[in-house]
């Protein structure tokens, strides 16, 4: 509320210089397209110097405030709609370290709110994200023929590309302890992942739990469930893994995209460097 309040308030000062005069219902009705370009060019270039985020988020308080008006004094403005905010480039990746990714598959295992099978289901969905670096949509995919699982799961990624993950021993314990306390019946053509009424699980209830765990530990809020993918790419680079291993481990056709999902910061390069290279300690060869 507070950020609303700060970005109508610059945006009401600017319509009085703007418009030479004290801002009236009557003079909000009358924006047009080009005094709000005005105002987002200023705040873009201005003294402020605004991200796109940023403006765009101004953008769609000034909205919310003209549709306030709108309903309140009955001064519509059409022209308010047809302006587009900043194009705003996708963010970083942001993985999450792996002890975040422990508390977060912990926590799930044992919150005391939900029912044993919901827990075991939210558990095994985080190991799978996190050990197997599945997308969402891939691990709601899994079906209960799947079950239990191999050494390695026959994954149908983007683009109809067919790829073969290892499954490591916790994933498989994980999905093994969820599907044996699973309490709907379910033929071997069925999907694994039920929501609480046992219809197949969205991917929105994932989400939903991720958002909630955010807030419950305090993390940044690119901590979704495809953080999970990001964090098992960067924590196997950060292991010492190939580059292009972990791209076809993650199913993607370009190595740069691999690259944007990796992220090892400082300390573990500069470990890996005195490990390995012939000069890092000194010695010449």
């Amino acid at each position: 509320m507070r950020a609303y309040g700060a970005g109508v308030a610059s945006y009401l000062s600017f319509l009085e210089r703007h418009c030479g005069g004290p801002v009236t219902l009557p003079s909000l009705k009358a924006v047009s397209t080009a005094d709000l370009r005005a105002y987002l060019a200023a705040i873009r270039a201005g003294e402020q110097g605004l991200s796109a985020r940023s403006v765009s988020q101004r953008l769609s308080a000034i909205r919310s405030f003209h549709q306030y008006i709108a309903r309140r004094h009955g001064t519509p403005n059409a022209a308010i709609g047809l302006v587009r905010g900043p194009p705003i480039k996708p963010g970083a990746p942001r993985p999450i370290s792996e002890e975040q990714a422990c508390t977060l598959i912990e926590s799930v295992s044992e919150d005391a709110g939900d029912p044993e099978w919901v827990r075991a289901r939210n558990a095994a969905i985080l190991t799978l994200l996190w050990g197997c670096g599945l997308r969402i949509s891939e691990a709601l995919a899994i079906r209960a023929r799947d079950v239990p699982l191999g050494s390695s799961l026959r994954i149908l990624g983007k683009g109809g590309k067919v790829r073969l993950v290892p499954v490591i021993e916790s994933v498989r314990a994980s999905v093994q302890n969820y599907a044996s306390v699973l309490p709907f019946a379910t033929g071997p053509d069925d999907l694994l992942f039920r929501g609480i009424r046992g219809g197949p699980l969205g991917p929105r209830a994932v989400q939903a739990m991720m958002q909630s765990l955010r807030g419950q530990f305090g993390l940044h809020d690119r901590a979704t469930p495809h953080a999970l993918r990001h964090s098992f790419a960067t924590h196997l680079l950060g292991a010492g893994a190939d580059l292009r291993a972990i791209q076809d481990l993650l199913g993607h056709a370009s190595l740069a995209t691999t690259q944007k999902y990796t992220a090892v910061d400082s300390s573990t390069l500069i470990a890996a460097y005195e490990a390995a290279h012939p000069h890092a300690n000194g010695v010449a060869t």
